[in-house]
């Protein structure tokens, strides 16, 4: 499980399964989260991330397995767990058809926030959200960006200890997303613990802790540089060539390539030893033809090792790529 103790967790997950029918979409997966801290959980799209998050929401019951959220069990009250937390999924929650401040107001007697707290945290809400003057201003009409601080503001209207996030920054613009991360940061100085999805890797960096997750399944658990340190197998070479396809298949043949992916424009190679390995390497993309641009060892990213992890646990259990 954890190495946690009970007294420091905000998030006590133990062997948790969830099936629909026959589909098991969170397959006995166990972990906890502290307080005040930003924890991630890192897979492509149907890993089974905002399962699990709905789980901890109380918005969906466990098939098996045991939740506790702020010391709450999930199965038996989740009415009282979604009292003591802010949600925010990645469509935002926010009522088009209702202007700024009638979205805040409709949250906060949804939270049941006091009539004497009231005036403070719609003020704090939009003083965060930045829209202090709009407050009668359409919600249809705002930005992307704006209708996400918006909606962070609304799920947290009545100061919650535990604030999730399913994938909040999908569809939003990169200047948006920095900024929704500073405000995230803001919360976590405060002792709020942030837990949140995405499936961008370079968000994952901003977390404290993260896991892993593919298909339903932890494949790893760990600080950023914890999972880069811990379950790279090896040394990373970039390589700038062109064509790619050809250089691709080139790599995967070549003489001491652990492994090799396409990364953007570019390929990414696994290998032992860098030293040894690139002349191999130059040999067999000249064999090809492939031109090459660049080559040189770089610092995994958390990209490098989810694909090395997913790989790996691919192949152990059977499964195809």
């Amino acid at each position: 499980m954890s190495d946690l103790n009970a007294s420091d967790q905000s998030v006590v997950v133990e062997n948790l399964t969830k099936r629909f029918g026959k589909f098991v979409a969170v397959d006995n997966v166990s972990f906890g989260t502290r307080r005040g801290e930003i924890f991630g959980f890192l897979g492509p799209n149907g890993a089974g991330k905002s399962t699990t998050i709905r789980v901890l929401c109380g918005l969906l019951q466990p098939t098996s397995g045991r939740v506790l959220v702020a010391g709450i069990d999930v199965s038996t009250q989740p009415e009282a767990v979604r009292q003591r937390i802010g949600y925010m999924s990645q469509k935002f929650s926010l009522y088009n058809d209702l202007k700024v401040i009638e979205n805040l107001r409709f949250f906060a007697g949804l939270y049941n926030v006091s009539a004497k707290d009231l005036a403070e945290r719609i003020a704090w809400a939009l003083h965060m959200a930045g829209l202090e003057g709009r407050e009668q201003s359409p919600t249809s009409a705002l930005a992307v960006g704006w209708k996400q601080r918006l909606a962070l503001g609304c799920a947290v209207l009545h100061r919650p200890p535990i604030v999730f996030l399913d994938e909040p920054t999908s569809g939003v613009d990169p200047v948006s997303r920095r900024q929704f991360w500073e405000l995230i940061h803001q919360m976590v100085s405060q002792g709020i613990t942030v837990f949140v999805t995405t499936h961008y890797m370079d968000e994952a960096e901003y977390c404290n802790r993260l896991v892993l997750i593919d298909r339903g399944r932890i494949v790893a658990m760990g600080t950023p540089t914890e999972l880069k340190i811990r379950h790279m197998k090896g040394q990373l070479l970039l390589v700038e060539c062109t064509p790619l396809g050809p250089g691709l298949e080139a790599l995967e043949s070549a003489p001491g390539v652990l492994d090799a992916a396409v990364f953007g424009s570019s390929l990414h190679a696994v290998v032992a030893d860098a030293g040894i390995a690139a002349p191999a390497i130059r040999a067999a993309l000249e064999a090809r033809q492939v031109h090459i641009d660049r080559m040189q060892p770089i610092a995994p990213s958390l990209e490098d090792v989810f694909v090395s992890l997913t790989a790996g646990h691919k192949a152990k259990n059977g499964r195809p790529a």
